[in-house]
């Protein structure tokens, strides 16, 4: 029998720690993680992915404790001399992360796709799992802003919401640009089809998870698995931990508690993961026909991650 595969569909802080704790407690060549590239930009002539990147640096312990992305121990001198000259300065590049962007983006115009580059990094890295991106054609999360001022209605890039307007104004709507014409990366629809188990880590559903759902071929497939899939909810007590989530989950029409996770969810996962803190909920959670499982989510520590993960693999871990 060959070992158990796990595969999970991942974007940014939350499923970094997810995957923190899953390398813990299972060996790293078993795992394969699916990562959103729906947030890469193209600035200062770099190709920069932001979920592929944070993973990388939380994995090899390099993660930067103050921001929560970047690499710990940074200087700023790059963008200070940006700043000077009154060049694009919002979206934050420290000097040792600016390395990550001028290597992928050298490795890119001399060919390699991004897939290729991507397991060279982690390779540097000493990272034992797989980080496959979603697709290596351009996908772009784009940005429908609402609200009663001159912005309402235009359309903008995901980071141009996320970091420069600091996710402060109201989304309208939200869309996958290239999603129509993407091809799944390589490696990434056997990934899903030949892992033991496939987890959703705890990321923002409409904006890291339905990115990657958006290239054709990658929903249907996890659908074909929902009985092997188990998803982790973002949402605790009506609130996401870090980020926007709740506030577009609400924008958009979708309830912002683990039920409306719950309903997202039923058609992709045969379970769902929801927090002490929605006990109470866990009937309804499973009256939208997925099982809860309820249990401390909050990854507050790597002991906490991989007490998690045990949970969420425990039919892997004590098949028994």
């Amino acid at each position: 029998m060959t070992d158990p595969q796990i595969t999970v569909l991942a974007g940014g802080v939350g499923a970094a720690r997810m995957l923190s704790g899953i390398v813990q407690v299972v060996d790293p060549a078993s795992i394969t993680a699916v990562v959103n590239v729906g947030d890469d930009l193209e600035l200062h002539g770099l190709r920069i992915s932001p979920d592929l990147d944070t993973i990388t640096y939380t994995l090899a312990g390099e993660i930067n404790p103050e921001t929560g992305w970047g690499l710990k121990g940074e200087s700023w001198q790059a963008m200070e001399s940006l700043k000077r000259y009154g060049g694009i300065s919002w979206f934050g590049l420290g000097d040792r992360d600016l390395g990550t962007h001028l290597y992928r983006t050298q490795r890119i115009a001399e060919g390699a796709t991004l897939s290729k580059v991507t397991a060279e990094i982690t390779a540097a890295w000493g990272l034992g799992l797989r980080l496959l991106p979603a697709t290596d054609d351009r996908l772009r999360t784009m940005i429908t802003l609402a609200g009663d001022d001159a912005d309402a209605g235009l359309e903008v890039s995901f980071q141009e919401y996320f970091v420069h307007r600091q996710h402060g104004v109201p989304v309208a709507a939200v869309r996958f640009d290239g999603a129509e014409q993407a091809r799944p990366g390589p490696d990434v629809l056997d990934a899903l089809a030949d892992a033991t188990q496939v987890v959703i880590a705890p990321s923002n559903p409409v904006v890291s998870i339905d990115p990657v759902l958006a290239v054709p071929g990658i929903r249907a497939l996890l659908e074909a698995r929902r009985e092997d899939t188990i998803a982790v909810s973002p949402i605790v007590a009506g609130a996401a931990l870090k980020g926007p989530a709740d506030r577009l989950l609400r924008e958009l029409g979708h309830e912002d508690t683990v039920v409306g996770i719950a309903r997202l969810y039923a058609p992709l996962a045969s379970t769902l993961v929801i927090d002490e803190a929605d006990t109470a909920l866990a009937g309804l959670v499973e009256a939208e026909g997925i099982r809860a499982i309820v249990a401390p989510t909050i990854m507050s520590t790597p002991q906490r991650s991989a007490a998690l993960a045990r949970i969420v693999l425990a039919d892997l871990l004590d098949p028994s």
